[in-house]
């Protein structure tokens, strides 16, 4: 049986075999996608075990699903991004992006930003809580969310900023906090 979070590349390779009418040994000559993403942007980083890869995207590098904490109908997700050298935004934009999807509620603790360095790479770490909008772009976007919460790590690494957002119900990004630090501490050029 197949993994369901492994469908979507299993179809694909079939589809390219179908089409192309290429004989079933080209199926062992076709290397099989790597789960989950570990590197990109010219950084590599170790994923806890408990993080499934989640849906891919073209914007993406990479998406983990980490694990719903008790009560929470929604898993967190990790989303990756890296837009190439010199792309993306400045790091002062993206944090202020980022702060800015959340409308703090009361009890919510203030947002927070700081620098640190993993051996010589300068990560900015971000937290928020609150009201989510997540909406991008032109449009409307996907419903706000409440009790919601985000931990962000963006990495200048040496091929461009590389982008960790963690966002998802409050309670369950705060029992991932251990995994995403773990995460930011591989960090490694």
């Amino acid at each position: 049986m197949i993994a369901p979070m492994y469908v979507p590349a299993v179809l694909a390779l079939v589809a390219q075999l179908v089409s192309s009418h290429a004989p079933a040994s080209a199926l062992a000559a076709t290397p099989a996608p790597v789960f989950p993403v570990t590197s990109g942007g010219g950084l590599t980083w170790a994923v806890p075990k408990t993080w499934l890869p989640g849906p891919s995207s073209a914007m993406r590098l990479a998406t983990y699903l980490l694990p719903a904490a008790r009560g929470d109908a929604e898993r967190p997700e990790l989303a990756v991004f890296w837009f190439g050298p010199s792309q993306g935004g400045s790091v002062d934009a993206n944090v202020e992006r980022w702060l800015a999807q959340f409308t703090p509620t009361p009890g919510d603790p203030k947002p927070t930003r700081s620098l640190t360095r993993i051996g010589t790479l300068p990560v900015t770490l971000v937290k928020a809580a609150g009201t989510y909008s997540s909406g991008i772009g032109m449009g409307e976007g996907p419903p706000a969310k409440s009790g919601f919460a985000l931990r962000g790590a963006i990495a200048e690494g040496p091929d461009g900023e590389v982008f960790f957002k963690l966002t998802g119900p409050r309670r369950s990004v705060m029992a991932a906090g251990r995994d995403f630090d773990a995460l930011v501490a591989s960090l490694r050029p």
